[in-house]
């Protein structure tokens, strides 16, 4: 993980484009991630952890029936969460993730490890419904973490 987000922060102050992040399940790993890297404040802007569904509502301005209807981890919510993440930091790249680490907290229609991951960068938004199948929290948050990075690459090249 180091190496990729070493390669990112390169790629990013080459390229001149500034990153934020707006984390639920992953409590700020993803930020921790790219601000473990020297050199990491040109590029990086902001990382929320907006871990309660009044943090999404209130600081992200997630509209509140959009959690309601389709829950906090939803293709909906990260997506909303990404569009309002990237009008808040006004950043080249904005990051969303939400999902259910684990161990409780699953139902059969949202398991444990069910996660999403919103990427925009200009006009261009992905998001990404995974679902990582290993039961702890630690590795279902490293595994999220991975692929954001690996998506945040993608967008960048």
């Amino acid at each position: 993980m180091k190496n990729l987000s070493k390669k990112i922060v390169r790629l990013l102050k080459k390229k001149k484009l500034k990153i934020s992040f707006a984390e639920s399940c992953t409590g700020g790993l993803l930020s921790s991630s790219i601000t473990s890297i020297s050199g990491s404040s040109q590029v990086f802007n902001l990382g929320l952890v907006t871990y309660s569904n009044q943090a999404k509502i209130n600081i992200l301005k997630v509209p509140k029936k959009i959690i309601t209807k389709h829950g906090a981890v939803s293709y909906e919510t990260c997506l909303s969460m990404v569009k309002n993440l990237n009008k808040i930091s006004k950043t080249n790249i904005s990051v969303s993730i939400t999902g259910i680490a684990g161990p409780k907290g699953g139902t059969i229609k949202k398991p444990v490890g069910l996660v999403y991951i919103g990427i925009k960068k200009g006009n261009k938004i992905l998001v990404k419904k995974n679902y990582f199948k290993s039961k702890t929290r630690s590795l279902i948050q490293n595994a999220t973490v991975n692929k954001a990075l690996n998506l945040v690459l993608s967008f960048i090249k």
